[in-house]
């Protein structure tokens, strides 16, 4: 008979598993693209076929198991998928993977689920680096270990998925420049509440570091882009002068790249030598798999990018300012903590959809961070007010 410890460890599997398998069947709904489908179909099966083995643990001790209800996390999750996209999602669910990849690891009775949780994770990764056919190969592996990787295939593997994260994940940046605006502005509205002055002048200099924040977090991420994107082109250049003069050189580096990824060396050398034959290929396949960059993209279009940064910092400066277009004094105040408190509380909420935390923890989290950082402001405010009344 299994132990408390144990049962609730196997309800805390279950759970996981049936939130994973959720996501993965709206992700195979959604897709329109047939083969990230199937890859999608096959990760929610392969959960499911998890999910069982916990019940049939939970059933074998004579615990009823009730009916599964999702996650917070999951139905947030589940809704932008369906609002925004899969692609939208792909890297913070990828990321997720990653970090749950070794949840099963120390549990003795699970040994082969460590196994496809790894899995699962390089299959995600593969997804998000849009290599399909890798991820397809991961999937049909159910039972083989994987072999031991050469010492240079985990540096090459890790750097490739750290661009790819660093570069691709959207949904992290967006949360986090709502909560730059929403922080910021709280605070400074607060210390100038703080003060005492009037509910006129804390809106003015609501509105102005509103304004003031969106367009110095806007031009911070239009050079943040344009700089990246001059040195990509650099790079790029550069790679197209070294097939020009050195082309040996670099087609023992493509083949070298190759084997980092499990290719025969004798395959590994055809392959690149083939590659060589076309310069414009050539450099455009040393471009992703040395640079990590995508000649298409070049790290993304900065007015874009720059415009987005100016909405996103503006959609979370005005939650504190919002109660004094409608109120003023101690009410105003009142509503100010409280509406910025809900905004803090949203944003904890979406962190915890890549920080392996739960949405629980992230939310209130985010609340006593902000509120504190928030009273220390209004008691300087409070100080530097009567010092100078």
């Amino acid at each position: 008979m299994a132990t408390r410890h144990e049962l609730k460890r196997f309800r805390t599997n279950l759970a996981d598993e049936l939130d994973s398998a959720a996501l993965y069947d709206t992700l195979a709904r959604v897709e329109k693209e047939p083969a990230r489908r199937a890859v999608f179909a096959q990760l929610a099966n392969s959960e499911r076929e998890h999910a069982n083995i916990w019940l049939d643990k939970l059933q074998a001790s004579g615990v009823h198991v009730r009916a599964h209800r999702l996650s917070a996390k999951t139905h947030l999750m589940r809704g932008l998928i369906h609002t925004l996209g899969p692609s939208f999602v792909l890297p913070a669910l990828a990321a997720a993977e990653t970090a749950d990849r070794d949840k099963y690891a120390h549990q003795p009775d699970a040994a082969q689920l460590s196994a496809d949780e790894q899995r699962h994770a390089a299959v995600m990764q593969a997804v998000v680096a849009e290599d399909l056919q890798r991820a397809k190969s991961l999937l049909a592996v159910r039972a083989r270990r994987h072999r031991a990787p050469s010492a240079a295939r985990p540096a090459v593997e890790a750097e490739a998925w750290h661009k790819g994260i660093a570069s691709g994940n959207d949904l992290r940046a967006a949360v986090l420049g709502a909560n730059d605006g929403l922080v910021s502005n709280f605070c400074l509205m607060m210390g100038i509440a703080g003060a005492g002055t009037s509910n006129k002048a804390i809106l003015l200099t609501g509105l102005a570091g509103l304004i003031a924040g969106a367009c110095s977090m806007a031009l911070g991420e239009w050079l943040s882009v344009t700089n990246a994107r001059e040195l990509a082109r650099t790079q790029i250049a550069k790679e197209a002068d070294e097939i020009e003069h050195a082309p040996d050189a670099e087609r023992r580096e493509l083949a070298l790249i190759y084997e980092a990824k499990g290719i025969d060396p004798a395959e590994a050398q055809r392959v690149a030598a083939q590659i060589m034959h076309d310069k414009q290929k050539a450099l455009d396949t040393l471009t992703r798999e040395e640079l990590g960059i995508d000649p298409a993209q070049l790290g993304g279009n900065p007015w874009s990018a720059a415009g987005v940064s100016f909405c996103l910092f503006s959609l979370g400066a005005v939650f504190p300012v919002a109660p004094f277009l409608w109120t003023r004094g101690g009410a105003a105040i009142a509503q100010c903590v409280a509406l910025s408190a809900l905004g803090l509380a949203a944003v904890g909420v979406f962190t915890s959809l890549f920080n392996g935390r739960s949405a629980a923890f992230s939310a209130w989290r985010q609340i006593a961070i902000g509120l504190i950082a928030a009273a220390f402001t209004f008691g300087v405010g409070r100080l530097l007010g009567v010092s100078m009344s």
